[in-house]
């Protein structure tokens, strides 16, 4: 049976759904996140009708729905996170959150129920990451492209097949990815044309098969081959990490290298000058406590932003 592994990095928590060996969906949550499914008592400042502003105990405001219509502003309540905060082009988007009687059926924990492990399978969490960071994942025949935009996640589909032989083949590579990167909302599936209803509908029951294990709702293929998926929507997916906080996640993945090497001496940990402005005093501080060595930081400004590197030297070098 697929089992849910953890690994508590510095900065963030990585939870990977393994199956033997294989990765199959993945999760990020960093340090301070309302994650969904979190409960909390909150005092509700604003309401419009079923909607309004609840002040979490940390200070910060969240979003509310379904409240009932005898709540009242002023009076605290118990309510459950649907959705984390996102950033989004141009747009801050607040926590957000439901009475606890309408948040509907509570969203599994998965880094509090899957099992801690110092470190993932090699190469898991490396291939999901760079493959998050690119948007681009290849496939026989062709490669599905990814796009982050206020509005969906949008997939376009390129390859040298014929139209409904790539359609049919971007299948199975978009359920794969979808979990991977811990989609949700509104995605979008632009397909090459397909002229024929029955090529149309061959590649819905294909996507109906495949996504059998991803809930959501799916619209029908449009005759410009466009089909629109919703997902539930828990919080910023890898992608929209990558598109709105790429220096964090290379940060993070700076670290997580740093703290992987093994041997004595002292870690060199050589990065772009942007990820070294990124570090945190107590992030640092932790990485010398788990590895028990002392670590220097070299910036590059010829490294990619992506492309830090880690390594044991002595402590003359």
């Amino acid at each position: 049976m697929p089992e849910w592994l953890v690994e508590e990095g510095i900065g963030e928590r990585r939870a990977l759904l393994m199956s033997g060996d294989t990765p199959i969906a993945a999760k990020v949550r960093w340090p301070g996140e309302l994650h969904a499914g979190a409960g909390f008592d909150g005092k509700l400042v604003r309401k419009s009708g079923a909607r309004g502003m609840v002040q979490h105990p940390s200070g910060r405001e969240v979003s509310v729905d379904k409240l009932p219509r005898d709540a009242s502003e002023g009076a605290s309540y118990r309510f459950a996170i649907t959705r984390a905060a996102m950033t989004e082009r141009g747009r801050f988007k607040l926590a957000a959150a439901r009475p606890v009687a309408n948040a509907g059926s509570p969203v599994p924990d998965r880094f509090e129920e899957g099992t801690p492990v110092r470190a993932f399978p090699e190469g898991a969490w490396e291939d999901v990451w760079h493959a998050a960071s690119s948007g681009e994942v290849e496939f026989p025949g062709g490669s599905l492209l990814f796009a982050v935009t206020p509005a969906m996640t949008l997939i376009d589909i390129d390859g040298d097949l014929s139209p409904r032989e790539l359609a049919l083949a971007a299948v199975p590579a978009i359920a794969h990815w979808l979990p991977l990167f811990d989609l949700g909302g509104m995605i979008g599936i632009d397909f090459p044309t397909l002229q024929t209803k029955a090529d149309r509908k061959a590649v819905d029951e294909a996507l109906e098969e495949a996504l059998s294990d991803f809930p959501h709702e799916r619209t029908a293929m449009n005759g410009f081959g466009f089909v629109q998926i919703v997902a539930r929507l828990e919080g910023p997916s890898l992608l929209h990490r990558f598109a709105t906080s790429r220096v964090g996640m290379a940060a993070r993945m700076a670290l997580r290298r740093a703290e992987m090497v093994e041997g004595p001496g002292v870690t060199l940990l050589t990065l772009h000058p942007a990820l070294k402005a990124k570090l945190k005093t107590e992030w640092l501080t932790e990485l010398e406590r788990r590895t028990a060595r002392p670590v220097r930081i070299e910036a590059d400004p010829g490294l990619a932003i992506e492309a830090a590197t880690a390594q044991i030297v002595g402590h003359d070098d």
